[in-house]
């Protein structure tokens, strides 16, 4: 490698750093785990983030990984970077999709560029492919294909980026996250901070999906901006929905505490989803056997510990579902977008506990899986055991792909 040292390649990690975001936090330290594990311990790692503060609560500067803040026009910032590395990686798990921005989107394909025109290796460490507007399904088929090995985290995502034709290789696995271990100084985080919980806790993992897309606009009401330009979208059209998650999710926790006597967790897998949750609480009347539990308190491992010790998951976030698997946690989705339902079709789930955020008869289906699993908790476990297993296994072998990779075009230096 052409470095100062030899011996200490420069790796670049861009992604969705910094976001208190529980699985962005958990794919990041188990990639560097991974990075560390081709590359040695002596590796250079940089990450950039648009938030320096919140990725500090989780990730420990020192001699050989640096923090690196970056402007929200991040075009310049990041060729910058991408110039000063020896190999870069795309870490963001919903890499190729504009389920949440264009921008994210923009930054990764961006990123890509500038790697191929600096002629700096580049792969995309185990991503997903989703929904995309035809502008942006163009933009991944041109820009995508110059990456030099894209990983993906299910065969779907790589089925969907053949589709639209991106050239690179292509090679599937799973996500980042099976590999992440919880601390075992949080293993009774649960049980320390909510004693009366002895009856069981039920674990409710919201998404305001009335927020997203984020957009770019010059300005905005305040209470809308997410950082400037990128605003959260609004219109009535997504306030009546809002509405209609907060009276569903209410209805359906105010149930699981009157008829199943459980505790109920509102679980914030995102920091964002702390308004939700805390307008959804007020609207129960059994506030007081109700908590939040949030990634803007918790990181990745006490949030891991937390979703390991539920009686049942019902889960709009893809990563609540991925952190609870290995606990064997019974769980239900109401997805709004291609993560959960690929995750669920792999975990042989999909038929029976996939609901769509638009069935006509959401949360009274809800309400029905949540008795029915209560009711008979091991109807799911050699499913969820079998399938955590395979996903263990897939995920395993992005280190494998990468070292292979490095291998091969003659950059994995070691002493």
């Amino acid at each position: 490698m052409k470095s100062e040292d030899p011996y200490h390649p420069k790796v670049l990690l861009v992604g969705y750093n910094g976001a208190n975001n529980t699985g962005s936090e958990a794919r990041l330290l188990s990639i560097i785990e991974d990075v560390r594990r081709v590359l040695g311990p002596e590796v250079h790692i940089t990450v950039p983030t648009l938030n320096e503060k919140n990725l500090r609560r989780y990730l420990d500067e020192d001699e050989c990984l640096h923090i690196v803040p970056i402007p929200s026009i991040y075009f310049l910032a990041l060729r910058k970077l991408v110039k000063e590395h020896d190999l870069v990686l795309l870490v963001e798990g919903s890499c190729y999709m504009d389920t949440w921005t264009s921008a994210l989107l923009w930054a990764f394909l961006w990123t890509t560029r500038c790697a191929n025109s600096l002629k700096k290796p580049c792969v995309a460490y185990a991503v997903d492919a989703g929904d995309l507007s035809s502008v942006n399904r163009w933009l991944v088929k041109k820009e995508a294909s110059k990456t030099d090995l894209i990983i993906t985290r299910t065969k779907k995502a790589a089925e969907k980026l053949i589709s639209i034709k991106v050239k690179a290789s292509i090679k599937a696995t799973a996500d980042t996250a099976f590999t992440f271990q919880e601390d075992p100084e949080d293993h009774n985080l649960l049980e320390d901070m909510w004693p009366d919980s002895v009856n069981g806790v039920v674990g409710l993992a919201l998404v305001d999906f009335s927020l997203w897309p984020v957009i770019i606009r010059p300005w905005g009401r305040k209470e809308d901006l997410y950082k400037w330009p990128y605003y959260f979208s609004r219109s009535n059209e997504r306030y009546k929905a809002k509405q209609k998650l907060i009276e569903g999710w209410s209805k359906v926790a105010d149930s699981i505490i009157e008829n199943h006597q459980k505790r109920v967790a509102l679980i914030c897998m995102e920091e964002l989803d702390e308004s939700l949750a805390r307008e959804i609480r007020s609207k129960m009347k059994n506030k007081d056997s109700c908590q939040i539990i949030s990634s803007g308190e918790f990181n990745a491992s006490q949030m891991t510990s937390i979703l390991g010790k539920l009686d049942l998951l019902v889960t709009s976030r893809y990563h609540a579902s991925v952190l609870s698997l290995k606990a064997e946690v019974p769980q239900i989705a109401v997805g709004h977008d291609l993560r959960l339902s690929t995750i669920y079709q792999d975990l042989g789930l999909h038929d029976d506990y996939f609901i769509s955020q638009n069935a006509p008869h959401l949360w009274g289906d809800v309400e029905e899986k949540v008795s029915l699993l209560l009711r008979d908790p091991h109807l799911q476990q050699d499913k969820l055991q079998q399938g955590y297993q395979e996903q263990l296994s897939l995920s395993q072998q992005n280190s494998i792909l990468l070292g292979e990779f490095l291998k091969q075009k003659k950059l994995l230096v070691r002493e």
